[in-house]
């Protein structure tokens, strides 16, 4: 019994220790790694308890390295929650561990994100507490914790930029600048985020250094941002310090001066071209001109810039499908710059031009079947209305390809104006008789489909009728009369309104059915006579 007291007492002890030992902090772990932290620390962290953190820090200072599983420290765990001041009372404890030259502070501790506490507390918003502890890590001389990058490549400038917290950016770049050449794993420095979000402070902090990185996503940059976004401000001010941007191409060959074409910036187009003109000449690497890109999109106002500025700018495309600025706008339907190129002397010469298939811009102007824009381009003093392409078709055998068309109205006032045009042109009349036989076929087509339908539908409700008033016959009102004298004839058969009844119904049954036979005999109709 004794031996089995002591037994139970020896259990007891070693379960107590083992306890004592679970709650006890450890700074390391067998094998080097670091311990998980304290749950007390934890929820003191978590909650804001900086009495509960120094109470424990007092009895063992190494409790404050402890880290969660996601390796976030006190500190991490602090700024996630924006508690400024239990961050403060733990820098506070954390001083006289300083002095040994071999200990990192928690603040240049990084999780597995690879965050510092700033960059959590600027990620999350904590724009104060950020603050402090980026003037925490100045007066420590922690110059690599404020420069630290996450997983993804952003630093605390990057997130402040990204989430708008401007004056928090500032304070950054003038306490760390070389936090301006960072790049994301997306390529995007700080300077190009802060253009794309038009926080032209922070842009001209930053273009103040001149080691300021200006890349951005799809091997853009900044210029491409301004250009995109239409800040001449912007644009103005990296021309003069920055000017080789503006011929930088991105991943899909656009500079920025042909994006501000594509998009319609007209101001910036305008700041591009006055501080150098010669960028009004660029080609994309499809072999589109500046003005070719403009027709495209049918900006009128920014080919005029161009041409204000580069007057012999280059009209025809250089490679691929070659065909003038006017080809793009008729194609494109842009009639205001249809008439915009039939005024501009210098453009005259692209009235008759070919593109590759030989076609000229009547051409398709009469194919699209747009009225007014073939009439523009008739009332031209120079139009050649004869110009045949390479498959030997004039401009009005352009019709053909549109004879689905051919019972509108766009489409006969096109027929008619080329027919005044070119009186003399054999095809004229050959096409109005294939329309004519065209639109007989069609008329035809849709007389037999809707016959069919209303036969059908017309066919079925007499059938129902009959059947009704059929049936109505033998359920006669009054029903029948069960007297000796007139046993099986109709009560009311002597009866004005019963006869009236006896009439209709037989009426009504007799012309339902010689509808539905009509019906029958209408879908034999021949449709050719």
């Amino acid at each position: 019994r004794l031996l089995h007291t002591q037994s139970l007492l020896f259990c007891k002890v070693k379960s107590i220790d083992r306890c004592m030992a679970a709650n006890t902090p450890r700074t390391s772990s067998p094998g080097g790694r670091q311990a998980y932290m304290d749950k007390r620390l934890l929820e003191a962290a978590t909650t804001g308890d900086s009495t509960s953190m120094k109470q424990l820090a007092a009895q063992n200072p190494s409790i404050l390295l402890g880290t969660t599983p996601q390796g976030n420290n006190c500190l991490h765990i602090a700024s996630i929650h924006d508690h400024r001041g239990f961050c403060e009372d733990v820098l506070e404890q954390e001083k006289p561990l300083l002095s040994n030259v071999n200990y990192e502070s928690l603040l240049a501790k990084v999780n597995f994100e690879g965050e510092t506490p700033l960059i959590t507390a600027v990620t999350l918003g904590h724009v104060s507490l950020a603050s402090f502890l980026l003037g925490c890590c100045h007066q420590l001389e922690l110059r690599q914790a404020i420069l630290k990058q996450d997983m993804y490549g952003f630093n605390a400038l990057h997130h402040a930029i990204r989430n708008g917290h401007k004056d928090l950016a500032l304070e950054l770049i003038a306490k760390e600048p070389a936090l301006s050449q960072a790049m994301t794993n997306f390529n995007e420095s700080p300077m190009f985020i802060a253009v794309m979000r038009n926080f032209q402070q922070v842009f001209r902090k930053l273009l103040e250094i001149p080691y300021s990185s200006h890349g951005g996503k799809n091997s853009c940059n900044a210029l491409h941002a301004a250009a995109g976004n239409g800040n001449e401000d912007v644009a103005k001010e990296i021309m003069e310090k920055r000017p080789a941007l503006a011929r930088e191409a991105a991943k899909d060959g656009n500079t920025p001066t042909m994006l501000a074409v594509i998009y319609a910036k007209v101001a910036v187009l305008r700041v591009l071209l006055e501080h150098d003109s010669s960028l009004g000449y660029e080609i994309s690497k499809q072999g589109y001109p500046l003005l070719c890109a403009a027709a495209d999109r049918g900006h009128v106002d920014v080919a005029q810039v161009l041409l204000k500025h580069c007057p012999d700018a280059l009209y025809h495309n250089t490679s691929g499908e070659i065909c003038t600025c006017l080809h793009h706008a008729v194609r494109g339907g842009h009639m205001k710059f249809v008439k915009f190129i039939l005024k501009k002397k210098q453009l005259q010469k692209v009235v008759n031009m070919q593109d590759s298939s030989g076609k000229t811009a009547l051409h398709y102007a009469v194919q699209k079947c747009n009225p007014k824009m073939v009439a523009a381009l008739l009332s031209h003093k120079d139009i050649d209305r004869t110009v045949i392409d390479n498959f030997s078709g004039s401009a009005v055998q352009e019709l053909s390809s549109n004879m689905r068309a051919v019972k509108t109205l766009n489409w006969n006032e096109v027929i008619m104006r080329m027919s005044e045009a070119d009186p003399h042109h054999a095809t004229a009349s050959h096409y109005l008789a294939e329309a004519k036989q065209l639109a007989i076929y069609e008329s035809r087509k849709n007389v037999k489909s809707l016959t069919k339908t209303d036969t059908t539908n017309t066919s079925l409700v007499a059938v129902l009728i009959t059947t009704i008033t059929f049936a109505a016959a033998f359920t006669l009102p009054g029903g029948y009369s069960s007297a000796p004298e007139s046993e099986g004839l109709p009560v009311m058969s002597r009866k004005v309104a019963f006869i009236a009844f006896l009439i209709s119904d037989t009426l009504a049954m007799c012309l339902s059915f010689c509808v539905a036979f009509i019906c029958i005999i209408a879908r034999w109709e021949d449709y050719e006579i």
